[in-house]
Order: structure tokens, then sequence, then C-alpha cells
């Protein structure tokens, strides 16, 4: 399959567009992890570009002299040094490129520069900066000041020695896959789940495995059963506002799922990345519940604050919370000093309440118009639930749908939009695109956004009709 794609870029102009992974698949009887598989070693080669939502392109190779870096080098050897293992970040690279000018992002996973509070955070670090230690070694678990704000913030009988200050929560998720599981072993996960967890877990060697959810949330009766039959010692999880579905679990689920992981003797790892997204009162966390070390807690300022604000707290206790920092040690040290004085600084401010109240209310008011335009110009399309809060709906296609086209469609139309395949660890159960209403600029663009990708199920749909 490499083989047969090297040559159709050798026939291709550098940013043409490949033959469809979908008909890739049905022409040669391949199936789509081959596919994928193909692509991402000539995406190694530097042979091609894959744009998530929008296909996989030739790339544009400068000239060189022979010899060099970039010259006339056969560097296909490498294929087979480094093995069948791949890093596959094309369900998340989306998630992170910015779109092109005149183009409505219906995805991401950050809020939109307007929202975000730039000012306040420049004026933290510079504070911060004045300070006569800036740049001098932190302690290696994080400042305390900072530790003991996550401590208080998870709750419970938490403390600021149970905290570790890591770099974003990417990075937390990353750690504690690679700490609490070892390679080749299941780890459950809530089935859609993100992204990024399904990609960092499958990083660290481990094998995710769906647990089925409802409106409600993760199914406290299927956890128990997917626990006794894969053996799994780690499952993820979002209890609040949950990533892509808005689902919250109740107390009493809360409670059930801490039950059942320590009747396991199993890690549950808790993504509260959505915390701050929502003046609904929701329960607390589940860190907070637990007093039995089962619960490794993840709260990140990223989301909240903005890209670069690479911060975020894992609360773990026990032998868990030392091969955790031990972890964080061997990969990167610390976190850079400046950034966590930064945070500091913001968080302890009168900046950070009006932040939140600011952007609570912004977020609902797109959350209401996003379903208002779906109501208006997509009403084939069903959102799963209406969230609390959050940044995202969770909407499912009409039946037979081609989620893919749809996709693929609307990038052509002007609007990105989220492919629902890509938050399964196996395969999705319908056509689904998750849509996101923090990144446009404003209500007028999400509704023009919801207006193009109703004219992309349109074309679909009358491509699709017999």
């Amino acid at each position: 399959m490499a083989a047969i794609l090297r040559q159709e870029t050798e026939r291709l102009r550098p940013g043409d567009k490949l033959t469809s992974s979908r008909e890739l698949t049905r022409l040669h009887g391949v199936s789509p992890v081959t596919v994928s598989r193909a692509i991402g070693r000539l995406a190694a080669e530097g042979r091609v570009v894959t744009r998530p939502g929008s296909g996989t392109y030739v790339a544009h190779r400068p000239a060189t002299g022979s010899g060099g870096v970039n010259g006339s080098a056969d560097l296909s050897w490498q294929t087979v040094a480094l093995g069948d293992r791949v890093v596959d970040d094309t369900g998340i690279t989306g998630l992170l490129t910015p779109p092109p000018d005149g183009v409505v992002p219906l995805t991401g996973g950050y809020l939109n520069p307007d929202l975000r509070p730039s000012r306040a955070l420049t004026t933290a670090a510079a504070r911060a900066m004045r300070r006569p230690d800036a740049w001098a070694l932190p302690p290696l678990t994080g400042l305390p000041e900072l530790r003991r704000w996550f401590a208080g913030e998870a709750g419970g009988e938490v403390t600021s020695a149970d905290v570790l200050v890591v770099s974003g929560g990417q990075s937390a998720l990353t750690h504690a896959f690679r700490a609490l599981a070892a390679p080749g072993t299941p780890v459950l996960v809530e089935a859609p789940t993100y992204p990024g967890a399904l990609a960092a877990a499958r990083a660290a060697g481990l094998r995710a495995t769906a647990v089925p959810t409802d409106p409600g949330g993760v199914r406290p009766d299927h956890l128990a059963e997917a626990f006794a039959v894969t053996g799994a010692r780690v499952f993820f999880c979002q209890p609040t506002l949950h990533n892509p579905t808005g689902a919250t679990l109740t107390l009493e689920r809360r409670e059930q799922v801490l039950a059942v992981a320590r009747a396991a003797g199993a890690f549950v790892v808790e993504d509260d990345y959505a915390r701050y997204f929502t003046t609904a009162p929701v329960p607390p966390p589940l860190v907070a519940l637990d007093a039995h070390g089962t619960v490794v807690h993840v709260n990140s300022l990223t989301k909240i604050l903005a890209p670069s604000m690479r911060v975020a707290g894992v609360v773990a206790r026990g032998p868990a919370a030392h091969r955790l920092r031990a972890s964080q040690i061997v990969e990167s040290f610390f976190v850079a000093r400046p950034l966590q004085e930064t945070a500091l600084e913001f968080v302890s401010s009168p900046a950070w309440p009006r932040h939140l109240s600011a952007v609570t209310a912004e977020l609902a008011s797109r959350r209401d118009a996003l379903l208002a335009a779906l109501a208006a110009h997509l009403p084939a399309a069903e959102p799963h639930l209406v969230p609390r809060g959050g940044l995202h709906l969770w909407v499912r296609l009409p039946p037979g749908l081609d989620e893919d086209a749809v996709v693929e469609t609307a990038a052509r139309a002007g609007v990105l939009v989220s492919p629902g395949r890509i938050y399964y660890p196996a395969e999705p159960p319908g056509p689904r695109v998750r849509l996101t209403h923090s990144a446009a600029v404003h209500l007028p663009e999400l509704a023009e956004g919801v207006r193009r990708l109703a004219l992309a199920v349109e074309r679909v749909t009358a491509a699709q009709a017999p």
C-alpha cells in the first residue's frame, strides 16, 4: 500500500490531493488501518501531509543539494528500523491547527482569542518576572503555593503534598498512562472519549477498550463488566461536561464508579478539564470522594486561559504518586518556573473570578445560539443532549449518511467540524460530528457555520441517493 501511494505522489504535483482513504480501501480491498499506516509511513518520509477533515496532500519538498538532511538521500530504511508501531496524531492535529481565512471553525479545543484573558495574563507575567527568583530552579513537584491552590480546587482531603505540577493536561495524561499501566495491557475509556487520551494511551502501548455511555455518562454496570472481562487496571473518564458528549455524572454514579474501580483494584484517571466552563451546580470531583488512592485527578489551566498556559495539577497518592513524579523528572525535570509563577499570580488575582464569570456567560450564549442554528438549518441532526456548559455539542447525523464525506464536503464549503470516528477506540455506532462553539469569532459566524454544514449534508445526501 505504501509503495502504491509513493507512485501516486510521484505522478502528482506538490499540493495535489491523493485518493481518499475510503476510496483506497475500496479499490485495493484493504482495511482502513492498513491505509492509515501506509499514509503514516509516507508522512514520516516527508512525502505527504495530512489535513484532518480535508485529506492527504503531496508535500512540498524543497530542492537542496544531495547528501543533506533534506537532500536526495533515501530515508526509506527508517520505516524498517522504526517497526510497525505508529504514534498517530491525526485525531488531534486538526484540533490544534488554525483554520484558513474565511473558514468557520466549528472544531478545536480552546477559547477564541477574544475570550482569553490575554491582557490580564500579560500583567500577571510582568509581576511574576519581577520576582528575584523567577528564573531559579523550582521545586521539582511545583511551586508550593501553586500546589496548595490546586489542592484547594480538588477539595476533599487533598493536600498540597498530593499535587504534582506538570506541563498541561495532555502531558498529565501521558504521564498517567505510562505510570499506571504496562505496555500491552488494556485501559478502559468511555465511548466516545477525548481523542488526545486515545492517542496518549496508544503511544504508551496500551489497548484502549470502550465502555458504553448514555446521556448520564458512563454506565457503572458496563464498567464493572469491562473490568471483569479485560482485567484492566486503569479507567480514563471525564465526569464533568464529558468531551465530546457534554454529559455530567450524578453524585450517585460517581460513587458507583469509585466503588466499581476499587472492587477491581484499579485506578481512575479523572480529567477535570471542564470544571470552569459552567455555573451550574455539579457534584464534587471524584478525587474529593476518594479515600483509598483510587483516583488520579487532572486539573489543567490551559483550556480556560490560553493554549500556551501549559500548567496542570495532578493529584495522586501512594506509590502511584511516586511513579508519576519519577516520570515527570525523567521526561522533562520540571515545569518552567516563569510559567508557574505567572499561573499563580493570575489565579490569585481578582482577574481570575472576573474571567470565569465572563467566560461562562459567553459560553452559555454560544451554546444556545448553536442549538438554535441547528434547529433552523439542520433539524435532521440530533444533539445528544443539552450540556450544562462546556465547549461542544455532540450531534448525531441522519442514519446511513457518510460521515467522512460530510466532513470533507463541509471543509470545501468553508466550515470545519470534528468527525465522530476519532472519538471512538473502535468502530463508531453511526455518523456523528462534534461541533465546537468556543472557537468562532461571534454568534453570526456560528450560524453561518451551521448553514454551511447543512449545505454539505444536503450535498452528501443527494450524492448517496439511489
